[in-house]
């Protein structure tokens, strides 16, 4: 239910029309899984389905579920610990459809040391370059696989064996001349002279694709004015500690926190704050309007503020009215630059939105009417109760 509200959320929303291909790919990979998912859930029973029911229950009094993520390929929103498998599978389902996209996002996804994928990709370049500048020379549409740059640049990189097969090589064992032994070697297809351009097209492929990365959900929501807008309750997904490694921390700093505040400088204290900071990887943050009503969203810690302004703005009727953001004991976020973690806004935070009194003076003047609340009415129809 999640992922179709979050598909239906990013087909609503404008957006530039996306290359066809691109477009093609999304389309295909997600019929795919709905195959593939509606082939799992012929053979899960009714047993299995109970075991999802304790992690609901569990989620019941948090104040978000959990961190999610958007798949680029799918649209589908899954938890942070299944973007990983949910993205492989999107990929690996789209091989029976396009195999040279498919193994060159292999290529740039799965393979995390990105240096040795730079290094590995312009040396394939440089071998397609080859073909394509002097296609009569029949040494160039053979690769030995035993060859030392081979083997240590290219063989290694998960996916780029699919690769060579995707583009027209195969696998041919050859004699050595001179020597009566024989070698492996990746080999052209002879008709794949006549597609020297498509060639040239995968090489620049290749070299300008980049890993598929899942998008973080904001789970936007708004809340109704509440009392309880202060308090959170956040899952684990928001920290890098294991549960027990938070629970001792929070006991060695209750029991700490008098005596170390008597004894540290303020310097030193500042930069154990700063180490504290560095624990979490996202924020839950709540803008409150002056109205009462309540904007939330999840952020990453090292995010910069200024993705909070355009998340707001986002969420505005009139997006073009100035306002400024207020923090604990009313500080002012002036630099936008600055990551959450930075300006202490981790792991959640409540931060105040007011307006600039020299705009609203100059609209009420005009007597300009203005909505009810300044959020969009499509926010508003799925307003929720804080509790």
């Amino acid at each position: 239910m999640a992922a179709a509200a979050a598909l239906a959320r990013m087909e609503l929303k404008p957006k530039g029309r996306l290359p066809s291909s691109q477009e093609a790919i999304k389309n295909q990979v997600r019929k795919e899984l709905m195959a593939e998912a509606a082939a799992s859930e012929r053979g899960v029973s009714a047993e299995e389905k109970e075991l999802v029911s304790p992690e609901k229950e569990e989620a019941a009094g948090l104040s978000v579920s959990g961190v999610y993520f958007i798949c680029p390929l799918t649209g589908t929103v899954v938890r942070k610990d299944m973007r990983e498998k949910h993205i492989r599978e999107a990929i690996l389902s789209y091989f029976s459809v396009d195999p040279v996209a498919a193994s060159i996002m292999e290529i740039h996804t799965f393979n995390k040391d990105r240096e040795k994928v730079r290094v590995g990709v312009e040396t394939m370049a440089k071998y397609l370059d080859n073909i394509y500048l002097h296609p009569e020379e029949e040494k160039y549409r053979k690769i030995k696989l035993q060859n030392k740059v081979f083997q240590e640049r290219i063989s290694c990189l998960e996916g780029i064996h699919k690769f060579f097969q995707a583009i027209g090589f195969e696998t041919k064992t050859l004699p050595v001349p001179g020597q009566e032994t024989t070698e492996d070697y990746y080999v052209l297809k002879e008709e794949m002279l006549t597609r020297l351009e498509d060639l040239k097209d995968y090489k620049e492929q290749l070299l300008s694709s980049e890993p598929v990365r899942a998008q973080l959900d904001r789970q936007l929501c708004v809340f109704k004015p509440s009392p309880e807008a202060a308090r959170f309750e956040l899952p684990n997904d928001f920290y890098n500690l294991t549960t027990e490694e938070i629970k001792r921390e929070q006991r060695l700093r209750t029991e700490a926190v008098e005596k170390a505040s008597m004894l540290r400088t303020r310097a030193m204290r500042e930069k154990d704050e700063q180490r504290e900071m560095r624990k979490y990887n996202y924020t839950l943050v709540r803008v409150r309007f002056p109205d009462g009503y309540i904007l939330q969203g999840t952020f990453y810690a090292r995010e910069s503020v200024s993705m909070l302004y355009n998340f707001v703005r986002e969420a505005l009727t009139n997006d073009w009215l100035p306002f400024e953001l207020l923090g604990p004991g009313g500080l002012k976020l002036t630099d936008e630059n600055l990551a959450f973690n930075e300006c202490g806004l981790v792991p959640s935070t409540l931060l105040t939105l007011v307006w600039d009194a020299s705009v609203m003076a100059d609209i009420q003047a005009a007597g300009a009417e203005q909505p009810a609340s300044p959020l969009k009415p499509e926010l508003l129809s799925k307003v929720q109760t804080l509790s």
